[in-house]
């Protein structure tokens, strides 16, 4: 944006000027200007007297009123007044539009976020003529929020006076184009998005693109980031930032903003260690999990730029705990240590998105909670400021929901945060002080997050008339079909289409009776643009297994808005059972992309490259899924054998040692097999290295697995084979294959009925013939003789047992021709293992041939 800034912006995104600030308004003669008057009562928080006054009364009025939606028609006059009006400067009028369109987001957010209660309705600043239309303020209300709808996703029913958001929308968003005197409206636009957007069910791709253009263009500003205001406007803007970012999923770009806010601060934030009591009669200090945060040296000198705290008596009760065990907070050996530094309002929000980026990349776990439990304590250790407040008190609750020692504070501190946008003694000014930095949900969230709450309780009848009365027919929905009323459930929801039909209540009537027909309604209704329809129908299609129908409706509904997470996980897993492998790579990969933590896609996504033939690919989904979720047994199966098939010898090791620590005796042969011969013939891995490296490991892999599963003889000889199976240079390695071989030859002989089926008594026979030259190899490296009879004995012993179980079998008829040669070679070895025991000694050409086929020509 080219030329200067107008001097009151910094200040009105601050949310407040400074003594010098005024002071230079005065000599600039902004006072007591138009524009003035407008920025005064804006800084003051009297939204209501800007609508009121008699500039914007002649802004929105009109003598003659043609046949057009509410929007054109506050476009037009807008843009009349910006094009036409002669009575002000040109400059002036932009900046008068640009404050009415601040003030109305502002008004909008007191409305249906802080509180306390607007009294401005639509007929105080728009003309009388425009009503003419509607029977009541409710149909006005209706038309709005219809105007509000974005990418086929619906707006919450009861939202409070949208007519304030869609001017806003029409100044910040429609015609922007025309402030060009503004150069933060960019930053106010950014802000619009972020309110908008959690009005609908679902991610709009329309505001994203138009975050991701309006932060662009912020970060283009060169004189909005300097000096010491500029930084502490950079730290709320890369929060700001951080916060759609992770509404959108992007993760990543979301973390880096983060980042970038903490290290303008210069903070260090970390989670330590420090020995304390967590209970009344504990008498050891032991070690607790806290917060510690230091600054590194003085980065905001003076806080007359930073929001000046809020008196205590005006934040939002924080509830002690009073249970008879657990202590309120943690009572540290060593306060001293831990000293926290008296922290400005910026810095405490840095605090808080950090936590929330550390709740949302994390999964649902007991440490996480310790983590984030920790993370609250220390924000409301330092009650400054409402909107911190309330977001940690809000994050606390759902933590301690879980606790039994806790439910009841959670209970009685909900009721608070949903009473609260009543109060009228804490001003909208000391609510929004940092607001846009703390994603503060809005009120009818905080009275759904109670309503949950006493539903999990058992107070099923309470939590329904606070649904009923928030008009959230869906949770109603559930809690009927919980308590097994579905008659009940259909009921409410014909008696609300009684009085209005909408696409939401046919899609709901849809979800209770499962009928296709009613999703076919609310299409129609919408005149084909309702998202919910459309994903709503694919999924009862998917439940039926009608998964051809079921892709129809998916990629309907993802036409008309693309970020559905669901509606992609769902998708992919229509096209696996179509065995359409492209189509569900193309969808997990989508799916991924907006949320790259989601293990189960990238699971998903492994298969899909599996059957595709595309293993390489599969093999590094499969390390994004393990990052995601490192205790899911099903993701380490599937990455052993991908591991394997794409030669990561060494991954396929740890991913043996992983299935073992899940499942105590978990053994898969073949993987081990491949494991094994790629070591033993030095076969090259993935990156090139030759696997004989891997011996080590290997043979410390075979180790655990021995100690676990005892009776595999398949697995003994595959370890045998690690050390060389007899053959090596080495005598300690041929002693422990000869162990192992034992081993396997015991679990052989062990295992029952293998005698009476010729395979398994030919294999046991040359197992056992092989073992005796093993074993004949050892005992020449024996110490003693005494060692070295004691190994042959015990081959004597197998070799005389398999002996007569031969003659058993021979002496079948049915055998006697089919196995003639067993008997002989069992004789001659057996012999041989004699002379042997006997002389004490022998010589190599004394030593019999090795079993092959020949010697047994039974078929």
């Amino acid at each position: 944006m080219s030329g200067e800034m107008w001097t009151p912006e910094l200040a009105i995104l601050r949310g407040f000027p400074t003594k010098a600030e005024r002071q230079q308004w005065k000599q600039e003669g902004i006072v007591g200007s138009e524009s003035g008057s407008f920025l005064q009562l804006l800084l003051e928080g009297s939204y209501e007297s800007i609508f009121l006054n008699s500039v914007t009364q002649n802004i929105l009025n009109a003598m003659t009123i043609a046949e057009e939606g509410i929007d054109s028609y506050l476009e037009k006059q807008i843009v009349t007044f910006l094009d036409y009006s002669t009575d002000l400067e040109k400059s002036e009028r932009q900046q008068l539009i640009f404050l009415l369109g601040v003030s109305s987001l502002q008004l909008f957010v007191q409305s249906n976020w802080t509180g306390p209660p607007v009294d401005l309705h639509p007929q105080d600043f728009l003309p009388s003529v425009l009503f003419q239309q509607f029977s009541e303020a409710k149909g006005l209300d209706a038309v709005v929020l219809s105007l509000l709808i974005l990418d086929g996703e619906s707006v919450y029913s009861l939202t409070l006076k949208p007519i304030l958001l869609l001017l806003a929308r029409v100044i910040l968003v429609n015609v922007r184009h025309k402030l060009t005197a503004i150069q933060s409206l960019p930053w106010w636009t950014l802000r619009y998005v972020n309110i908008h957007q959690q009005l609908l069910e679902e991610r709009s791709p329309q505001l994203f693109a138009l975050a991701e253009y309006c932060i662009d263009q912020v970060m283009k500003l060169e004189n909005l980031f300097v000096d010491d205001s500029g930084r502490y406007l950079a730290v709320q803007f890369h929060l700001e930032c951080a916060y759609i970012f992770l509404c959108y999923y992007e993760y990543k770009k979301a973390k880096d903003q983060f980042n970038v806010a903490k290290n303008i601060g210069k903070l260090q934030i970390n989670l330590t260690g420090a020995l304390g009591k967590r209970t009344r009669f504990q008498e050891n200090y032991v070690a607790q999990l806290i917060l510690d945060v230091r600054r590194e040296g003085d980065v905001f000198p003076g806080y007359e730029l930073s929001p000046a705290p809020t008196p205590q008596e005006h934040l939002t009760n924080n509830f002690e705990l009073n249970d008879d065990t657990v202590l309120n907070e943690i009572q540290l050996a060593d306060c001293e240590q831990f000293q926290m530094p008296d922290l400005c309002a910026e810095e405490l929000a840095v605090i808080l998105g950090v936590c929330t980026n550390l709740q949302k990349n994390n999964p649902v776990h007991k440490l996480t909670e310790v983590e984030l439990l920790a993370f609250t304590s220390y924000l409301l250790s330092q009650p400054k400021f409402w909107a911190i407040q309330t977001s940690a008190l809000i994050l606390r609750t759902k933590l301690e929901t879980r606790s039994t020692r806790r439910m009841e504070r959670a209970m009685r501190q909900t009721q608070a945060l949903a009473d609260q946008f009543e109060d009228m003694t804490t001003s909208v000014l000391e609510r929004l002080k940092i607001f846009y930095c703390c994603q503060v949900p809005p009120h009818w969230a905080i009275q759904r997050q109670l309503a949950g709450l006493l539903f999990e309780l058992g107070c099923t009848g309470s939590a329904l008339q606070i649904y009923e009365k928030l008009e959230m027919w869906e949770d109603v929905v559930i809690c009927y079909e919980r308590a097994g009323q579905h008659g009940k459930a259909e009921e409410i929801l014909r008696q609300e289409l009684e009085k209005k039909e909408t696409p939401s209540l046919y899609c709901l009537l849809g979800d209770v009776l499962r009928d296709h027909s009613y999703y076919d309604k609310a299409w129609e209704l919408s005149r084909h643009r309702s998202a919910r329809a459309q994903r709503s129908k694919g999924l009862l299609h998917l439940r039926n297994r009608e998964f051809k129908d079921c892709v129809e409706c998916f990629e309907r509904s993802l036409k008309i808005n693309p970020i559905q997470l669901g509606v992609w996980f769902s998708l992919g897993c229509a096209y696996l059972a179509l065995e359409d492998y492209g189509g569900s790579a193309k969808a997990f990969q989508r799916c991924v992309t907006l949320e790259p933590d989601n293990a189960e896609a990238w699971n998903n996504l492994s298969t899909s490259y599996i059957r595709l033939k595309q293993k390489v690919k599969a093999f590094r989904t499969l390390q994004e899924a393990l990052k995601c979720n490192y205790e899911h047994w099903q993701i380490w199966e599937n990455y052993i054998l991908t591991s394997t098939d794409v030669g990561e010898f060494s991954e396929a090791i740890k991913a043996y040692h992983r299935l073992l620590d899940f499942q105590d005796k978990y053994k898969d042969v073949q993987v081990l097999k491949i494991l094994v011969r790629a070591v033993i013939d030095g076969v090259t891995d993935r990156s090139g290295d030759v696997a004989t490296s891997h011996r080590g490991k290997l043979q410390e892999l075979f180790g655990r697995i021995t100690s676990r599963v005892t009776n595999d003889g398949e697995i003994w000889r595959l370890y045998a084979q690690v050390y060389g199976n007899g053959q090596s240079e080495k005598p300690d390695e041929n002693e422990k294959a000869f162990q192992y071989l034992s081993k396997a030859y015991k679990c052989d002989t062990q295992s029952s009925g293998w005698e009476k089926d010729m395979t398994s008594f030919k294999e046991v026979v040359q197992r056992a013939l092989g073992l005796a030259h093993v074993a004949i190899k050892c005992s020449k490296n024996k110490s003693s003789p005494q060692e070295a009879v004691q190994v042959l004995s015990s081959i004597r012993l197998n070799l005389r047992g398999l002996l007569s179980k031969a003659k058993a079998r021979l002496e079948a008829v049915t055998l006697k021709k089919a196995a003639p040669g067993a008997e002989h070679v069992l004789w001659t070895w057996g012999s041989f293992m004699e002379k042997l025991l006997d002389q004490g000694k022998i010589d190599d050409k004394d030593l019999p041939p090795e079993p092959t086929e020949k010697a047994f020509p039974w078929s």
